[in-house]
């Protein structure tokens, strides 16, 4: 006898290792950012990585679609306490930037830049893992501008927030900087298994 089907709306079975502290599965995918959606326009997209590394890299929106693409499975983690399990991501492996760019002897950090002027920081140990992408699609579709297409960071061991919708660049740097949600309170690190949701304001320079 097969297993009944969840009823529409009801969140997806969860083994307790896969949920972090504080978190509860949904199906759905709730948009939050904050301001409006970017407008995208092929013709003037670009993405760069610069800062700490030998190549300094600049991709158009033609490049960038003929850089090589990998799936990831992973499961989100959101700040505000919901995860959804089992998403599929295609898009571009971190580390096959990496690799072009070639982190120099003092990079340690990396500052993830969005259009609208957001940013994301994180250690670059935490950045250069084989499950990170820079995705524009999910699920087997193009990731929906809502969701930070065309090009989002997908950095599944971390809080989602670290995931910066709507990627323009990545920065790389000797010292770490805040992003903006951690201007606000947010935690520098964001690990959602050490429950790493908020950390002290960081003072305006």
């Amino acid at each position: 006898m097969s297993a009944p089907r969840p009823r529409p709306g009801t969140p997806p079975p969860a083994p307790e290792n896969r949920l972090p502290p504080g978190q509860v599965p949904t199906r759905k995918w709730p948009v939050l950012h904050y301001g409006e959606v970017p407008r995208f326009d092929a013709a003037t997209w670009d993405f760069q990585v610069y800062g700490e590394v030998e190549e300094e890299l600049r991709f158009g929106w033609e490049e960038w679609r003929a850089l090589p693409t990998e799936e990831r499975a992973g499961d989100i983690h959101c700040v505000t306490g919901w995860s959804r399990l089992d998403n599929l991501w295609r898009g571009v492996p971190v580390r096959e930037l990496l690799r072009r760019a070639r982190p120099g002897p003092a990079a340690r950090f990396v500052l993830l830049r969005a259009s609208g002027g957001w940013t994301a920081n994180l250690p670059l140990e935490a950045f250069d893992r084989d499950d990170n992408l820079f995705a524009t699609h999910h699920d087997g579709e193009p990731l929906a501008p809502e969701h930070g297409g065309p090009v989002r960071a997908v950095i599944p061991h971390l809080y989602f927030w670290k995931s910066a919708k709507w990627l323009r660049a990545v920065e790389l740097l000797a010292e770490d900087r805040p992003g903006f949600w951690e201007r606000g309170g947010y935690h520098m690190r964001g690990d959602p298994w050490q429950s790493e949701r908020f950390g002290d304001p960081f003072p305006d320079d």
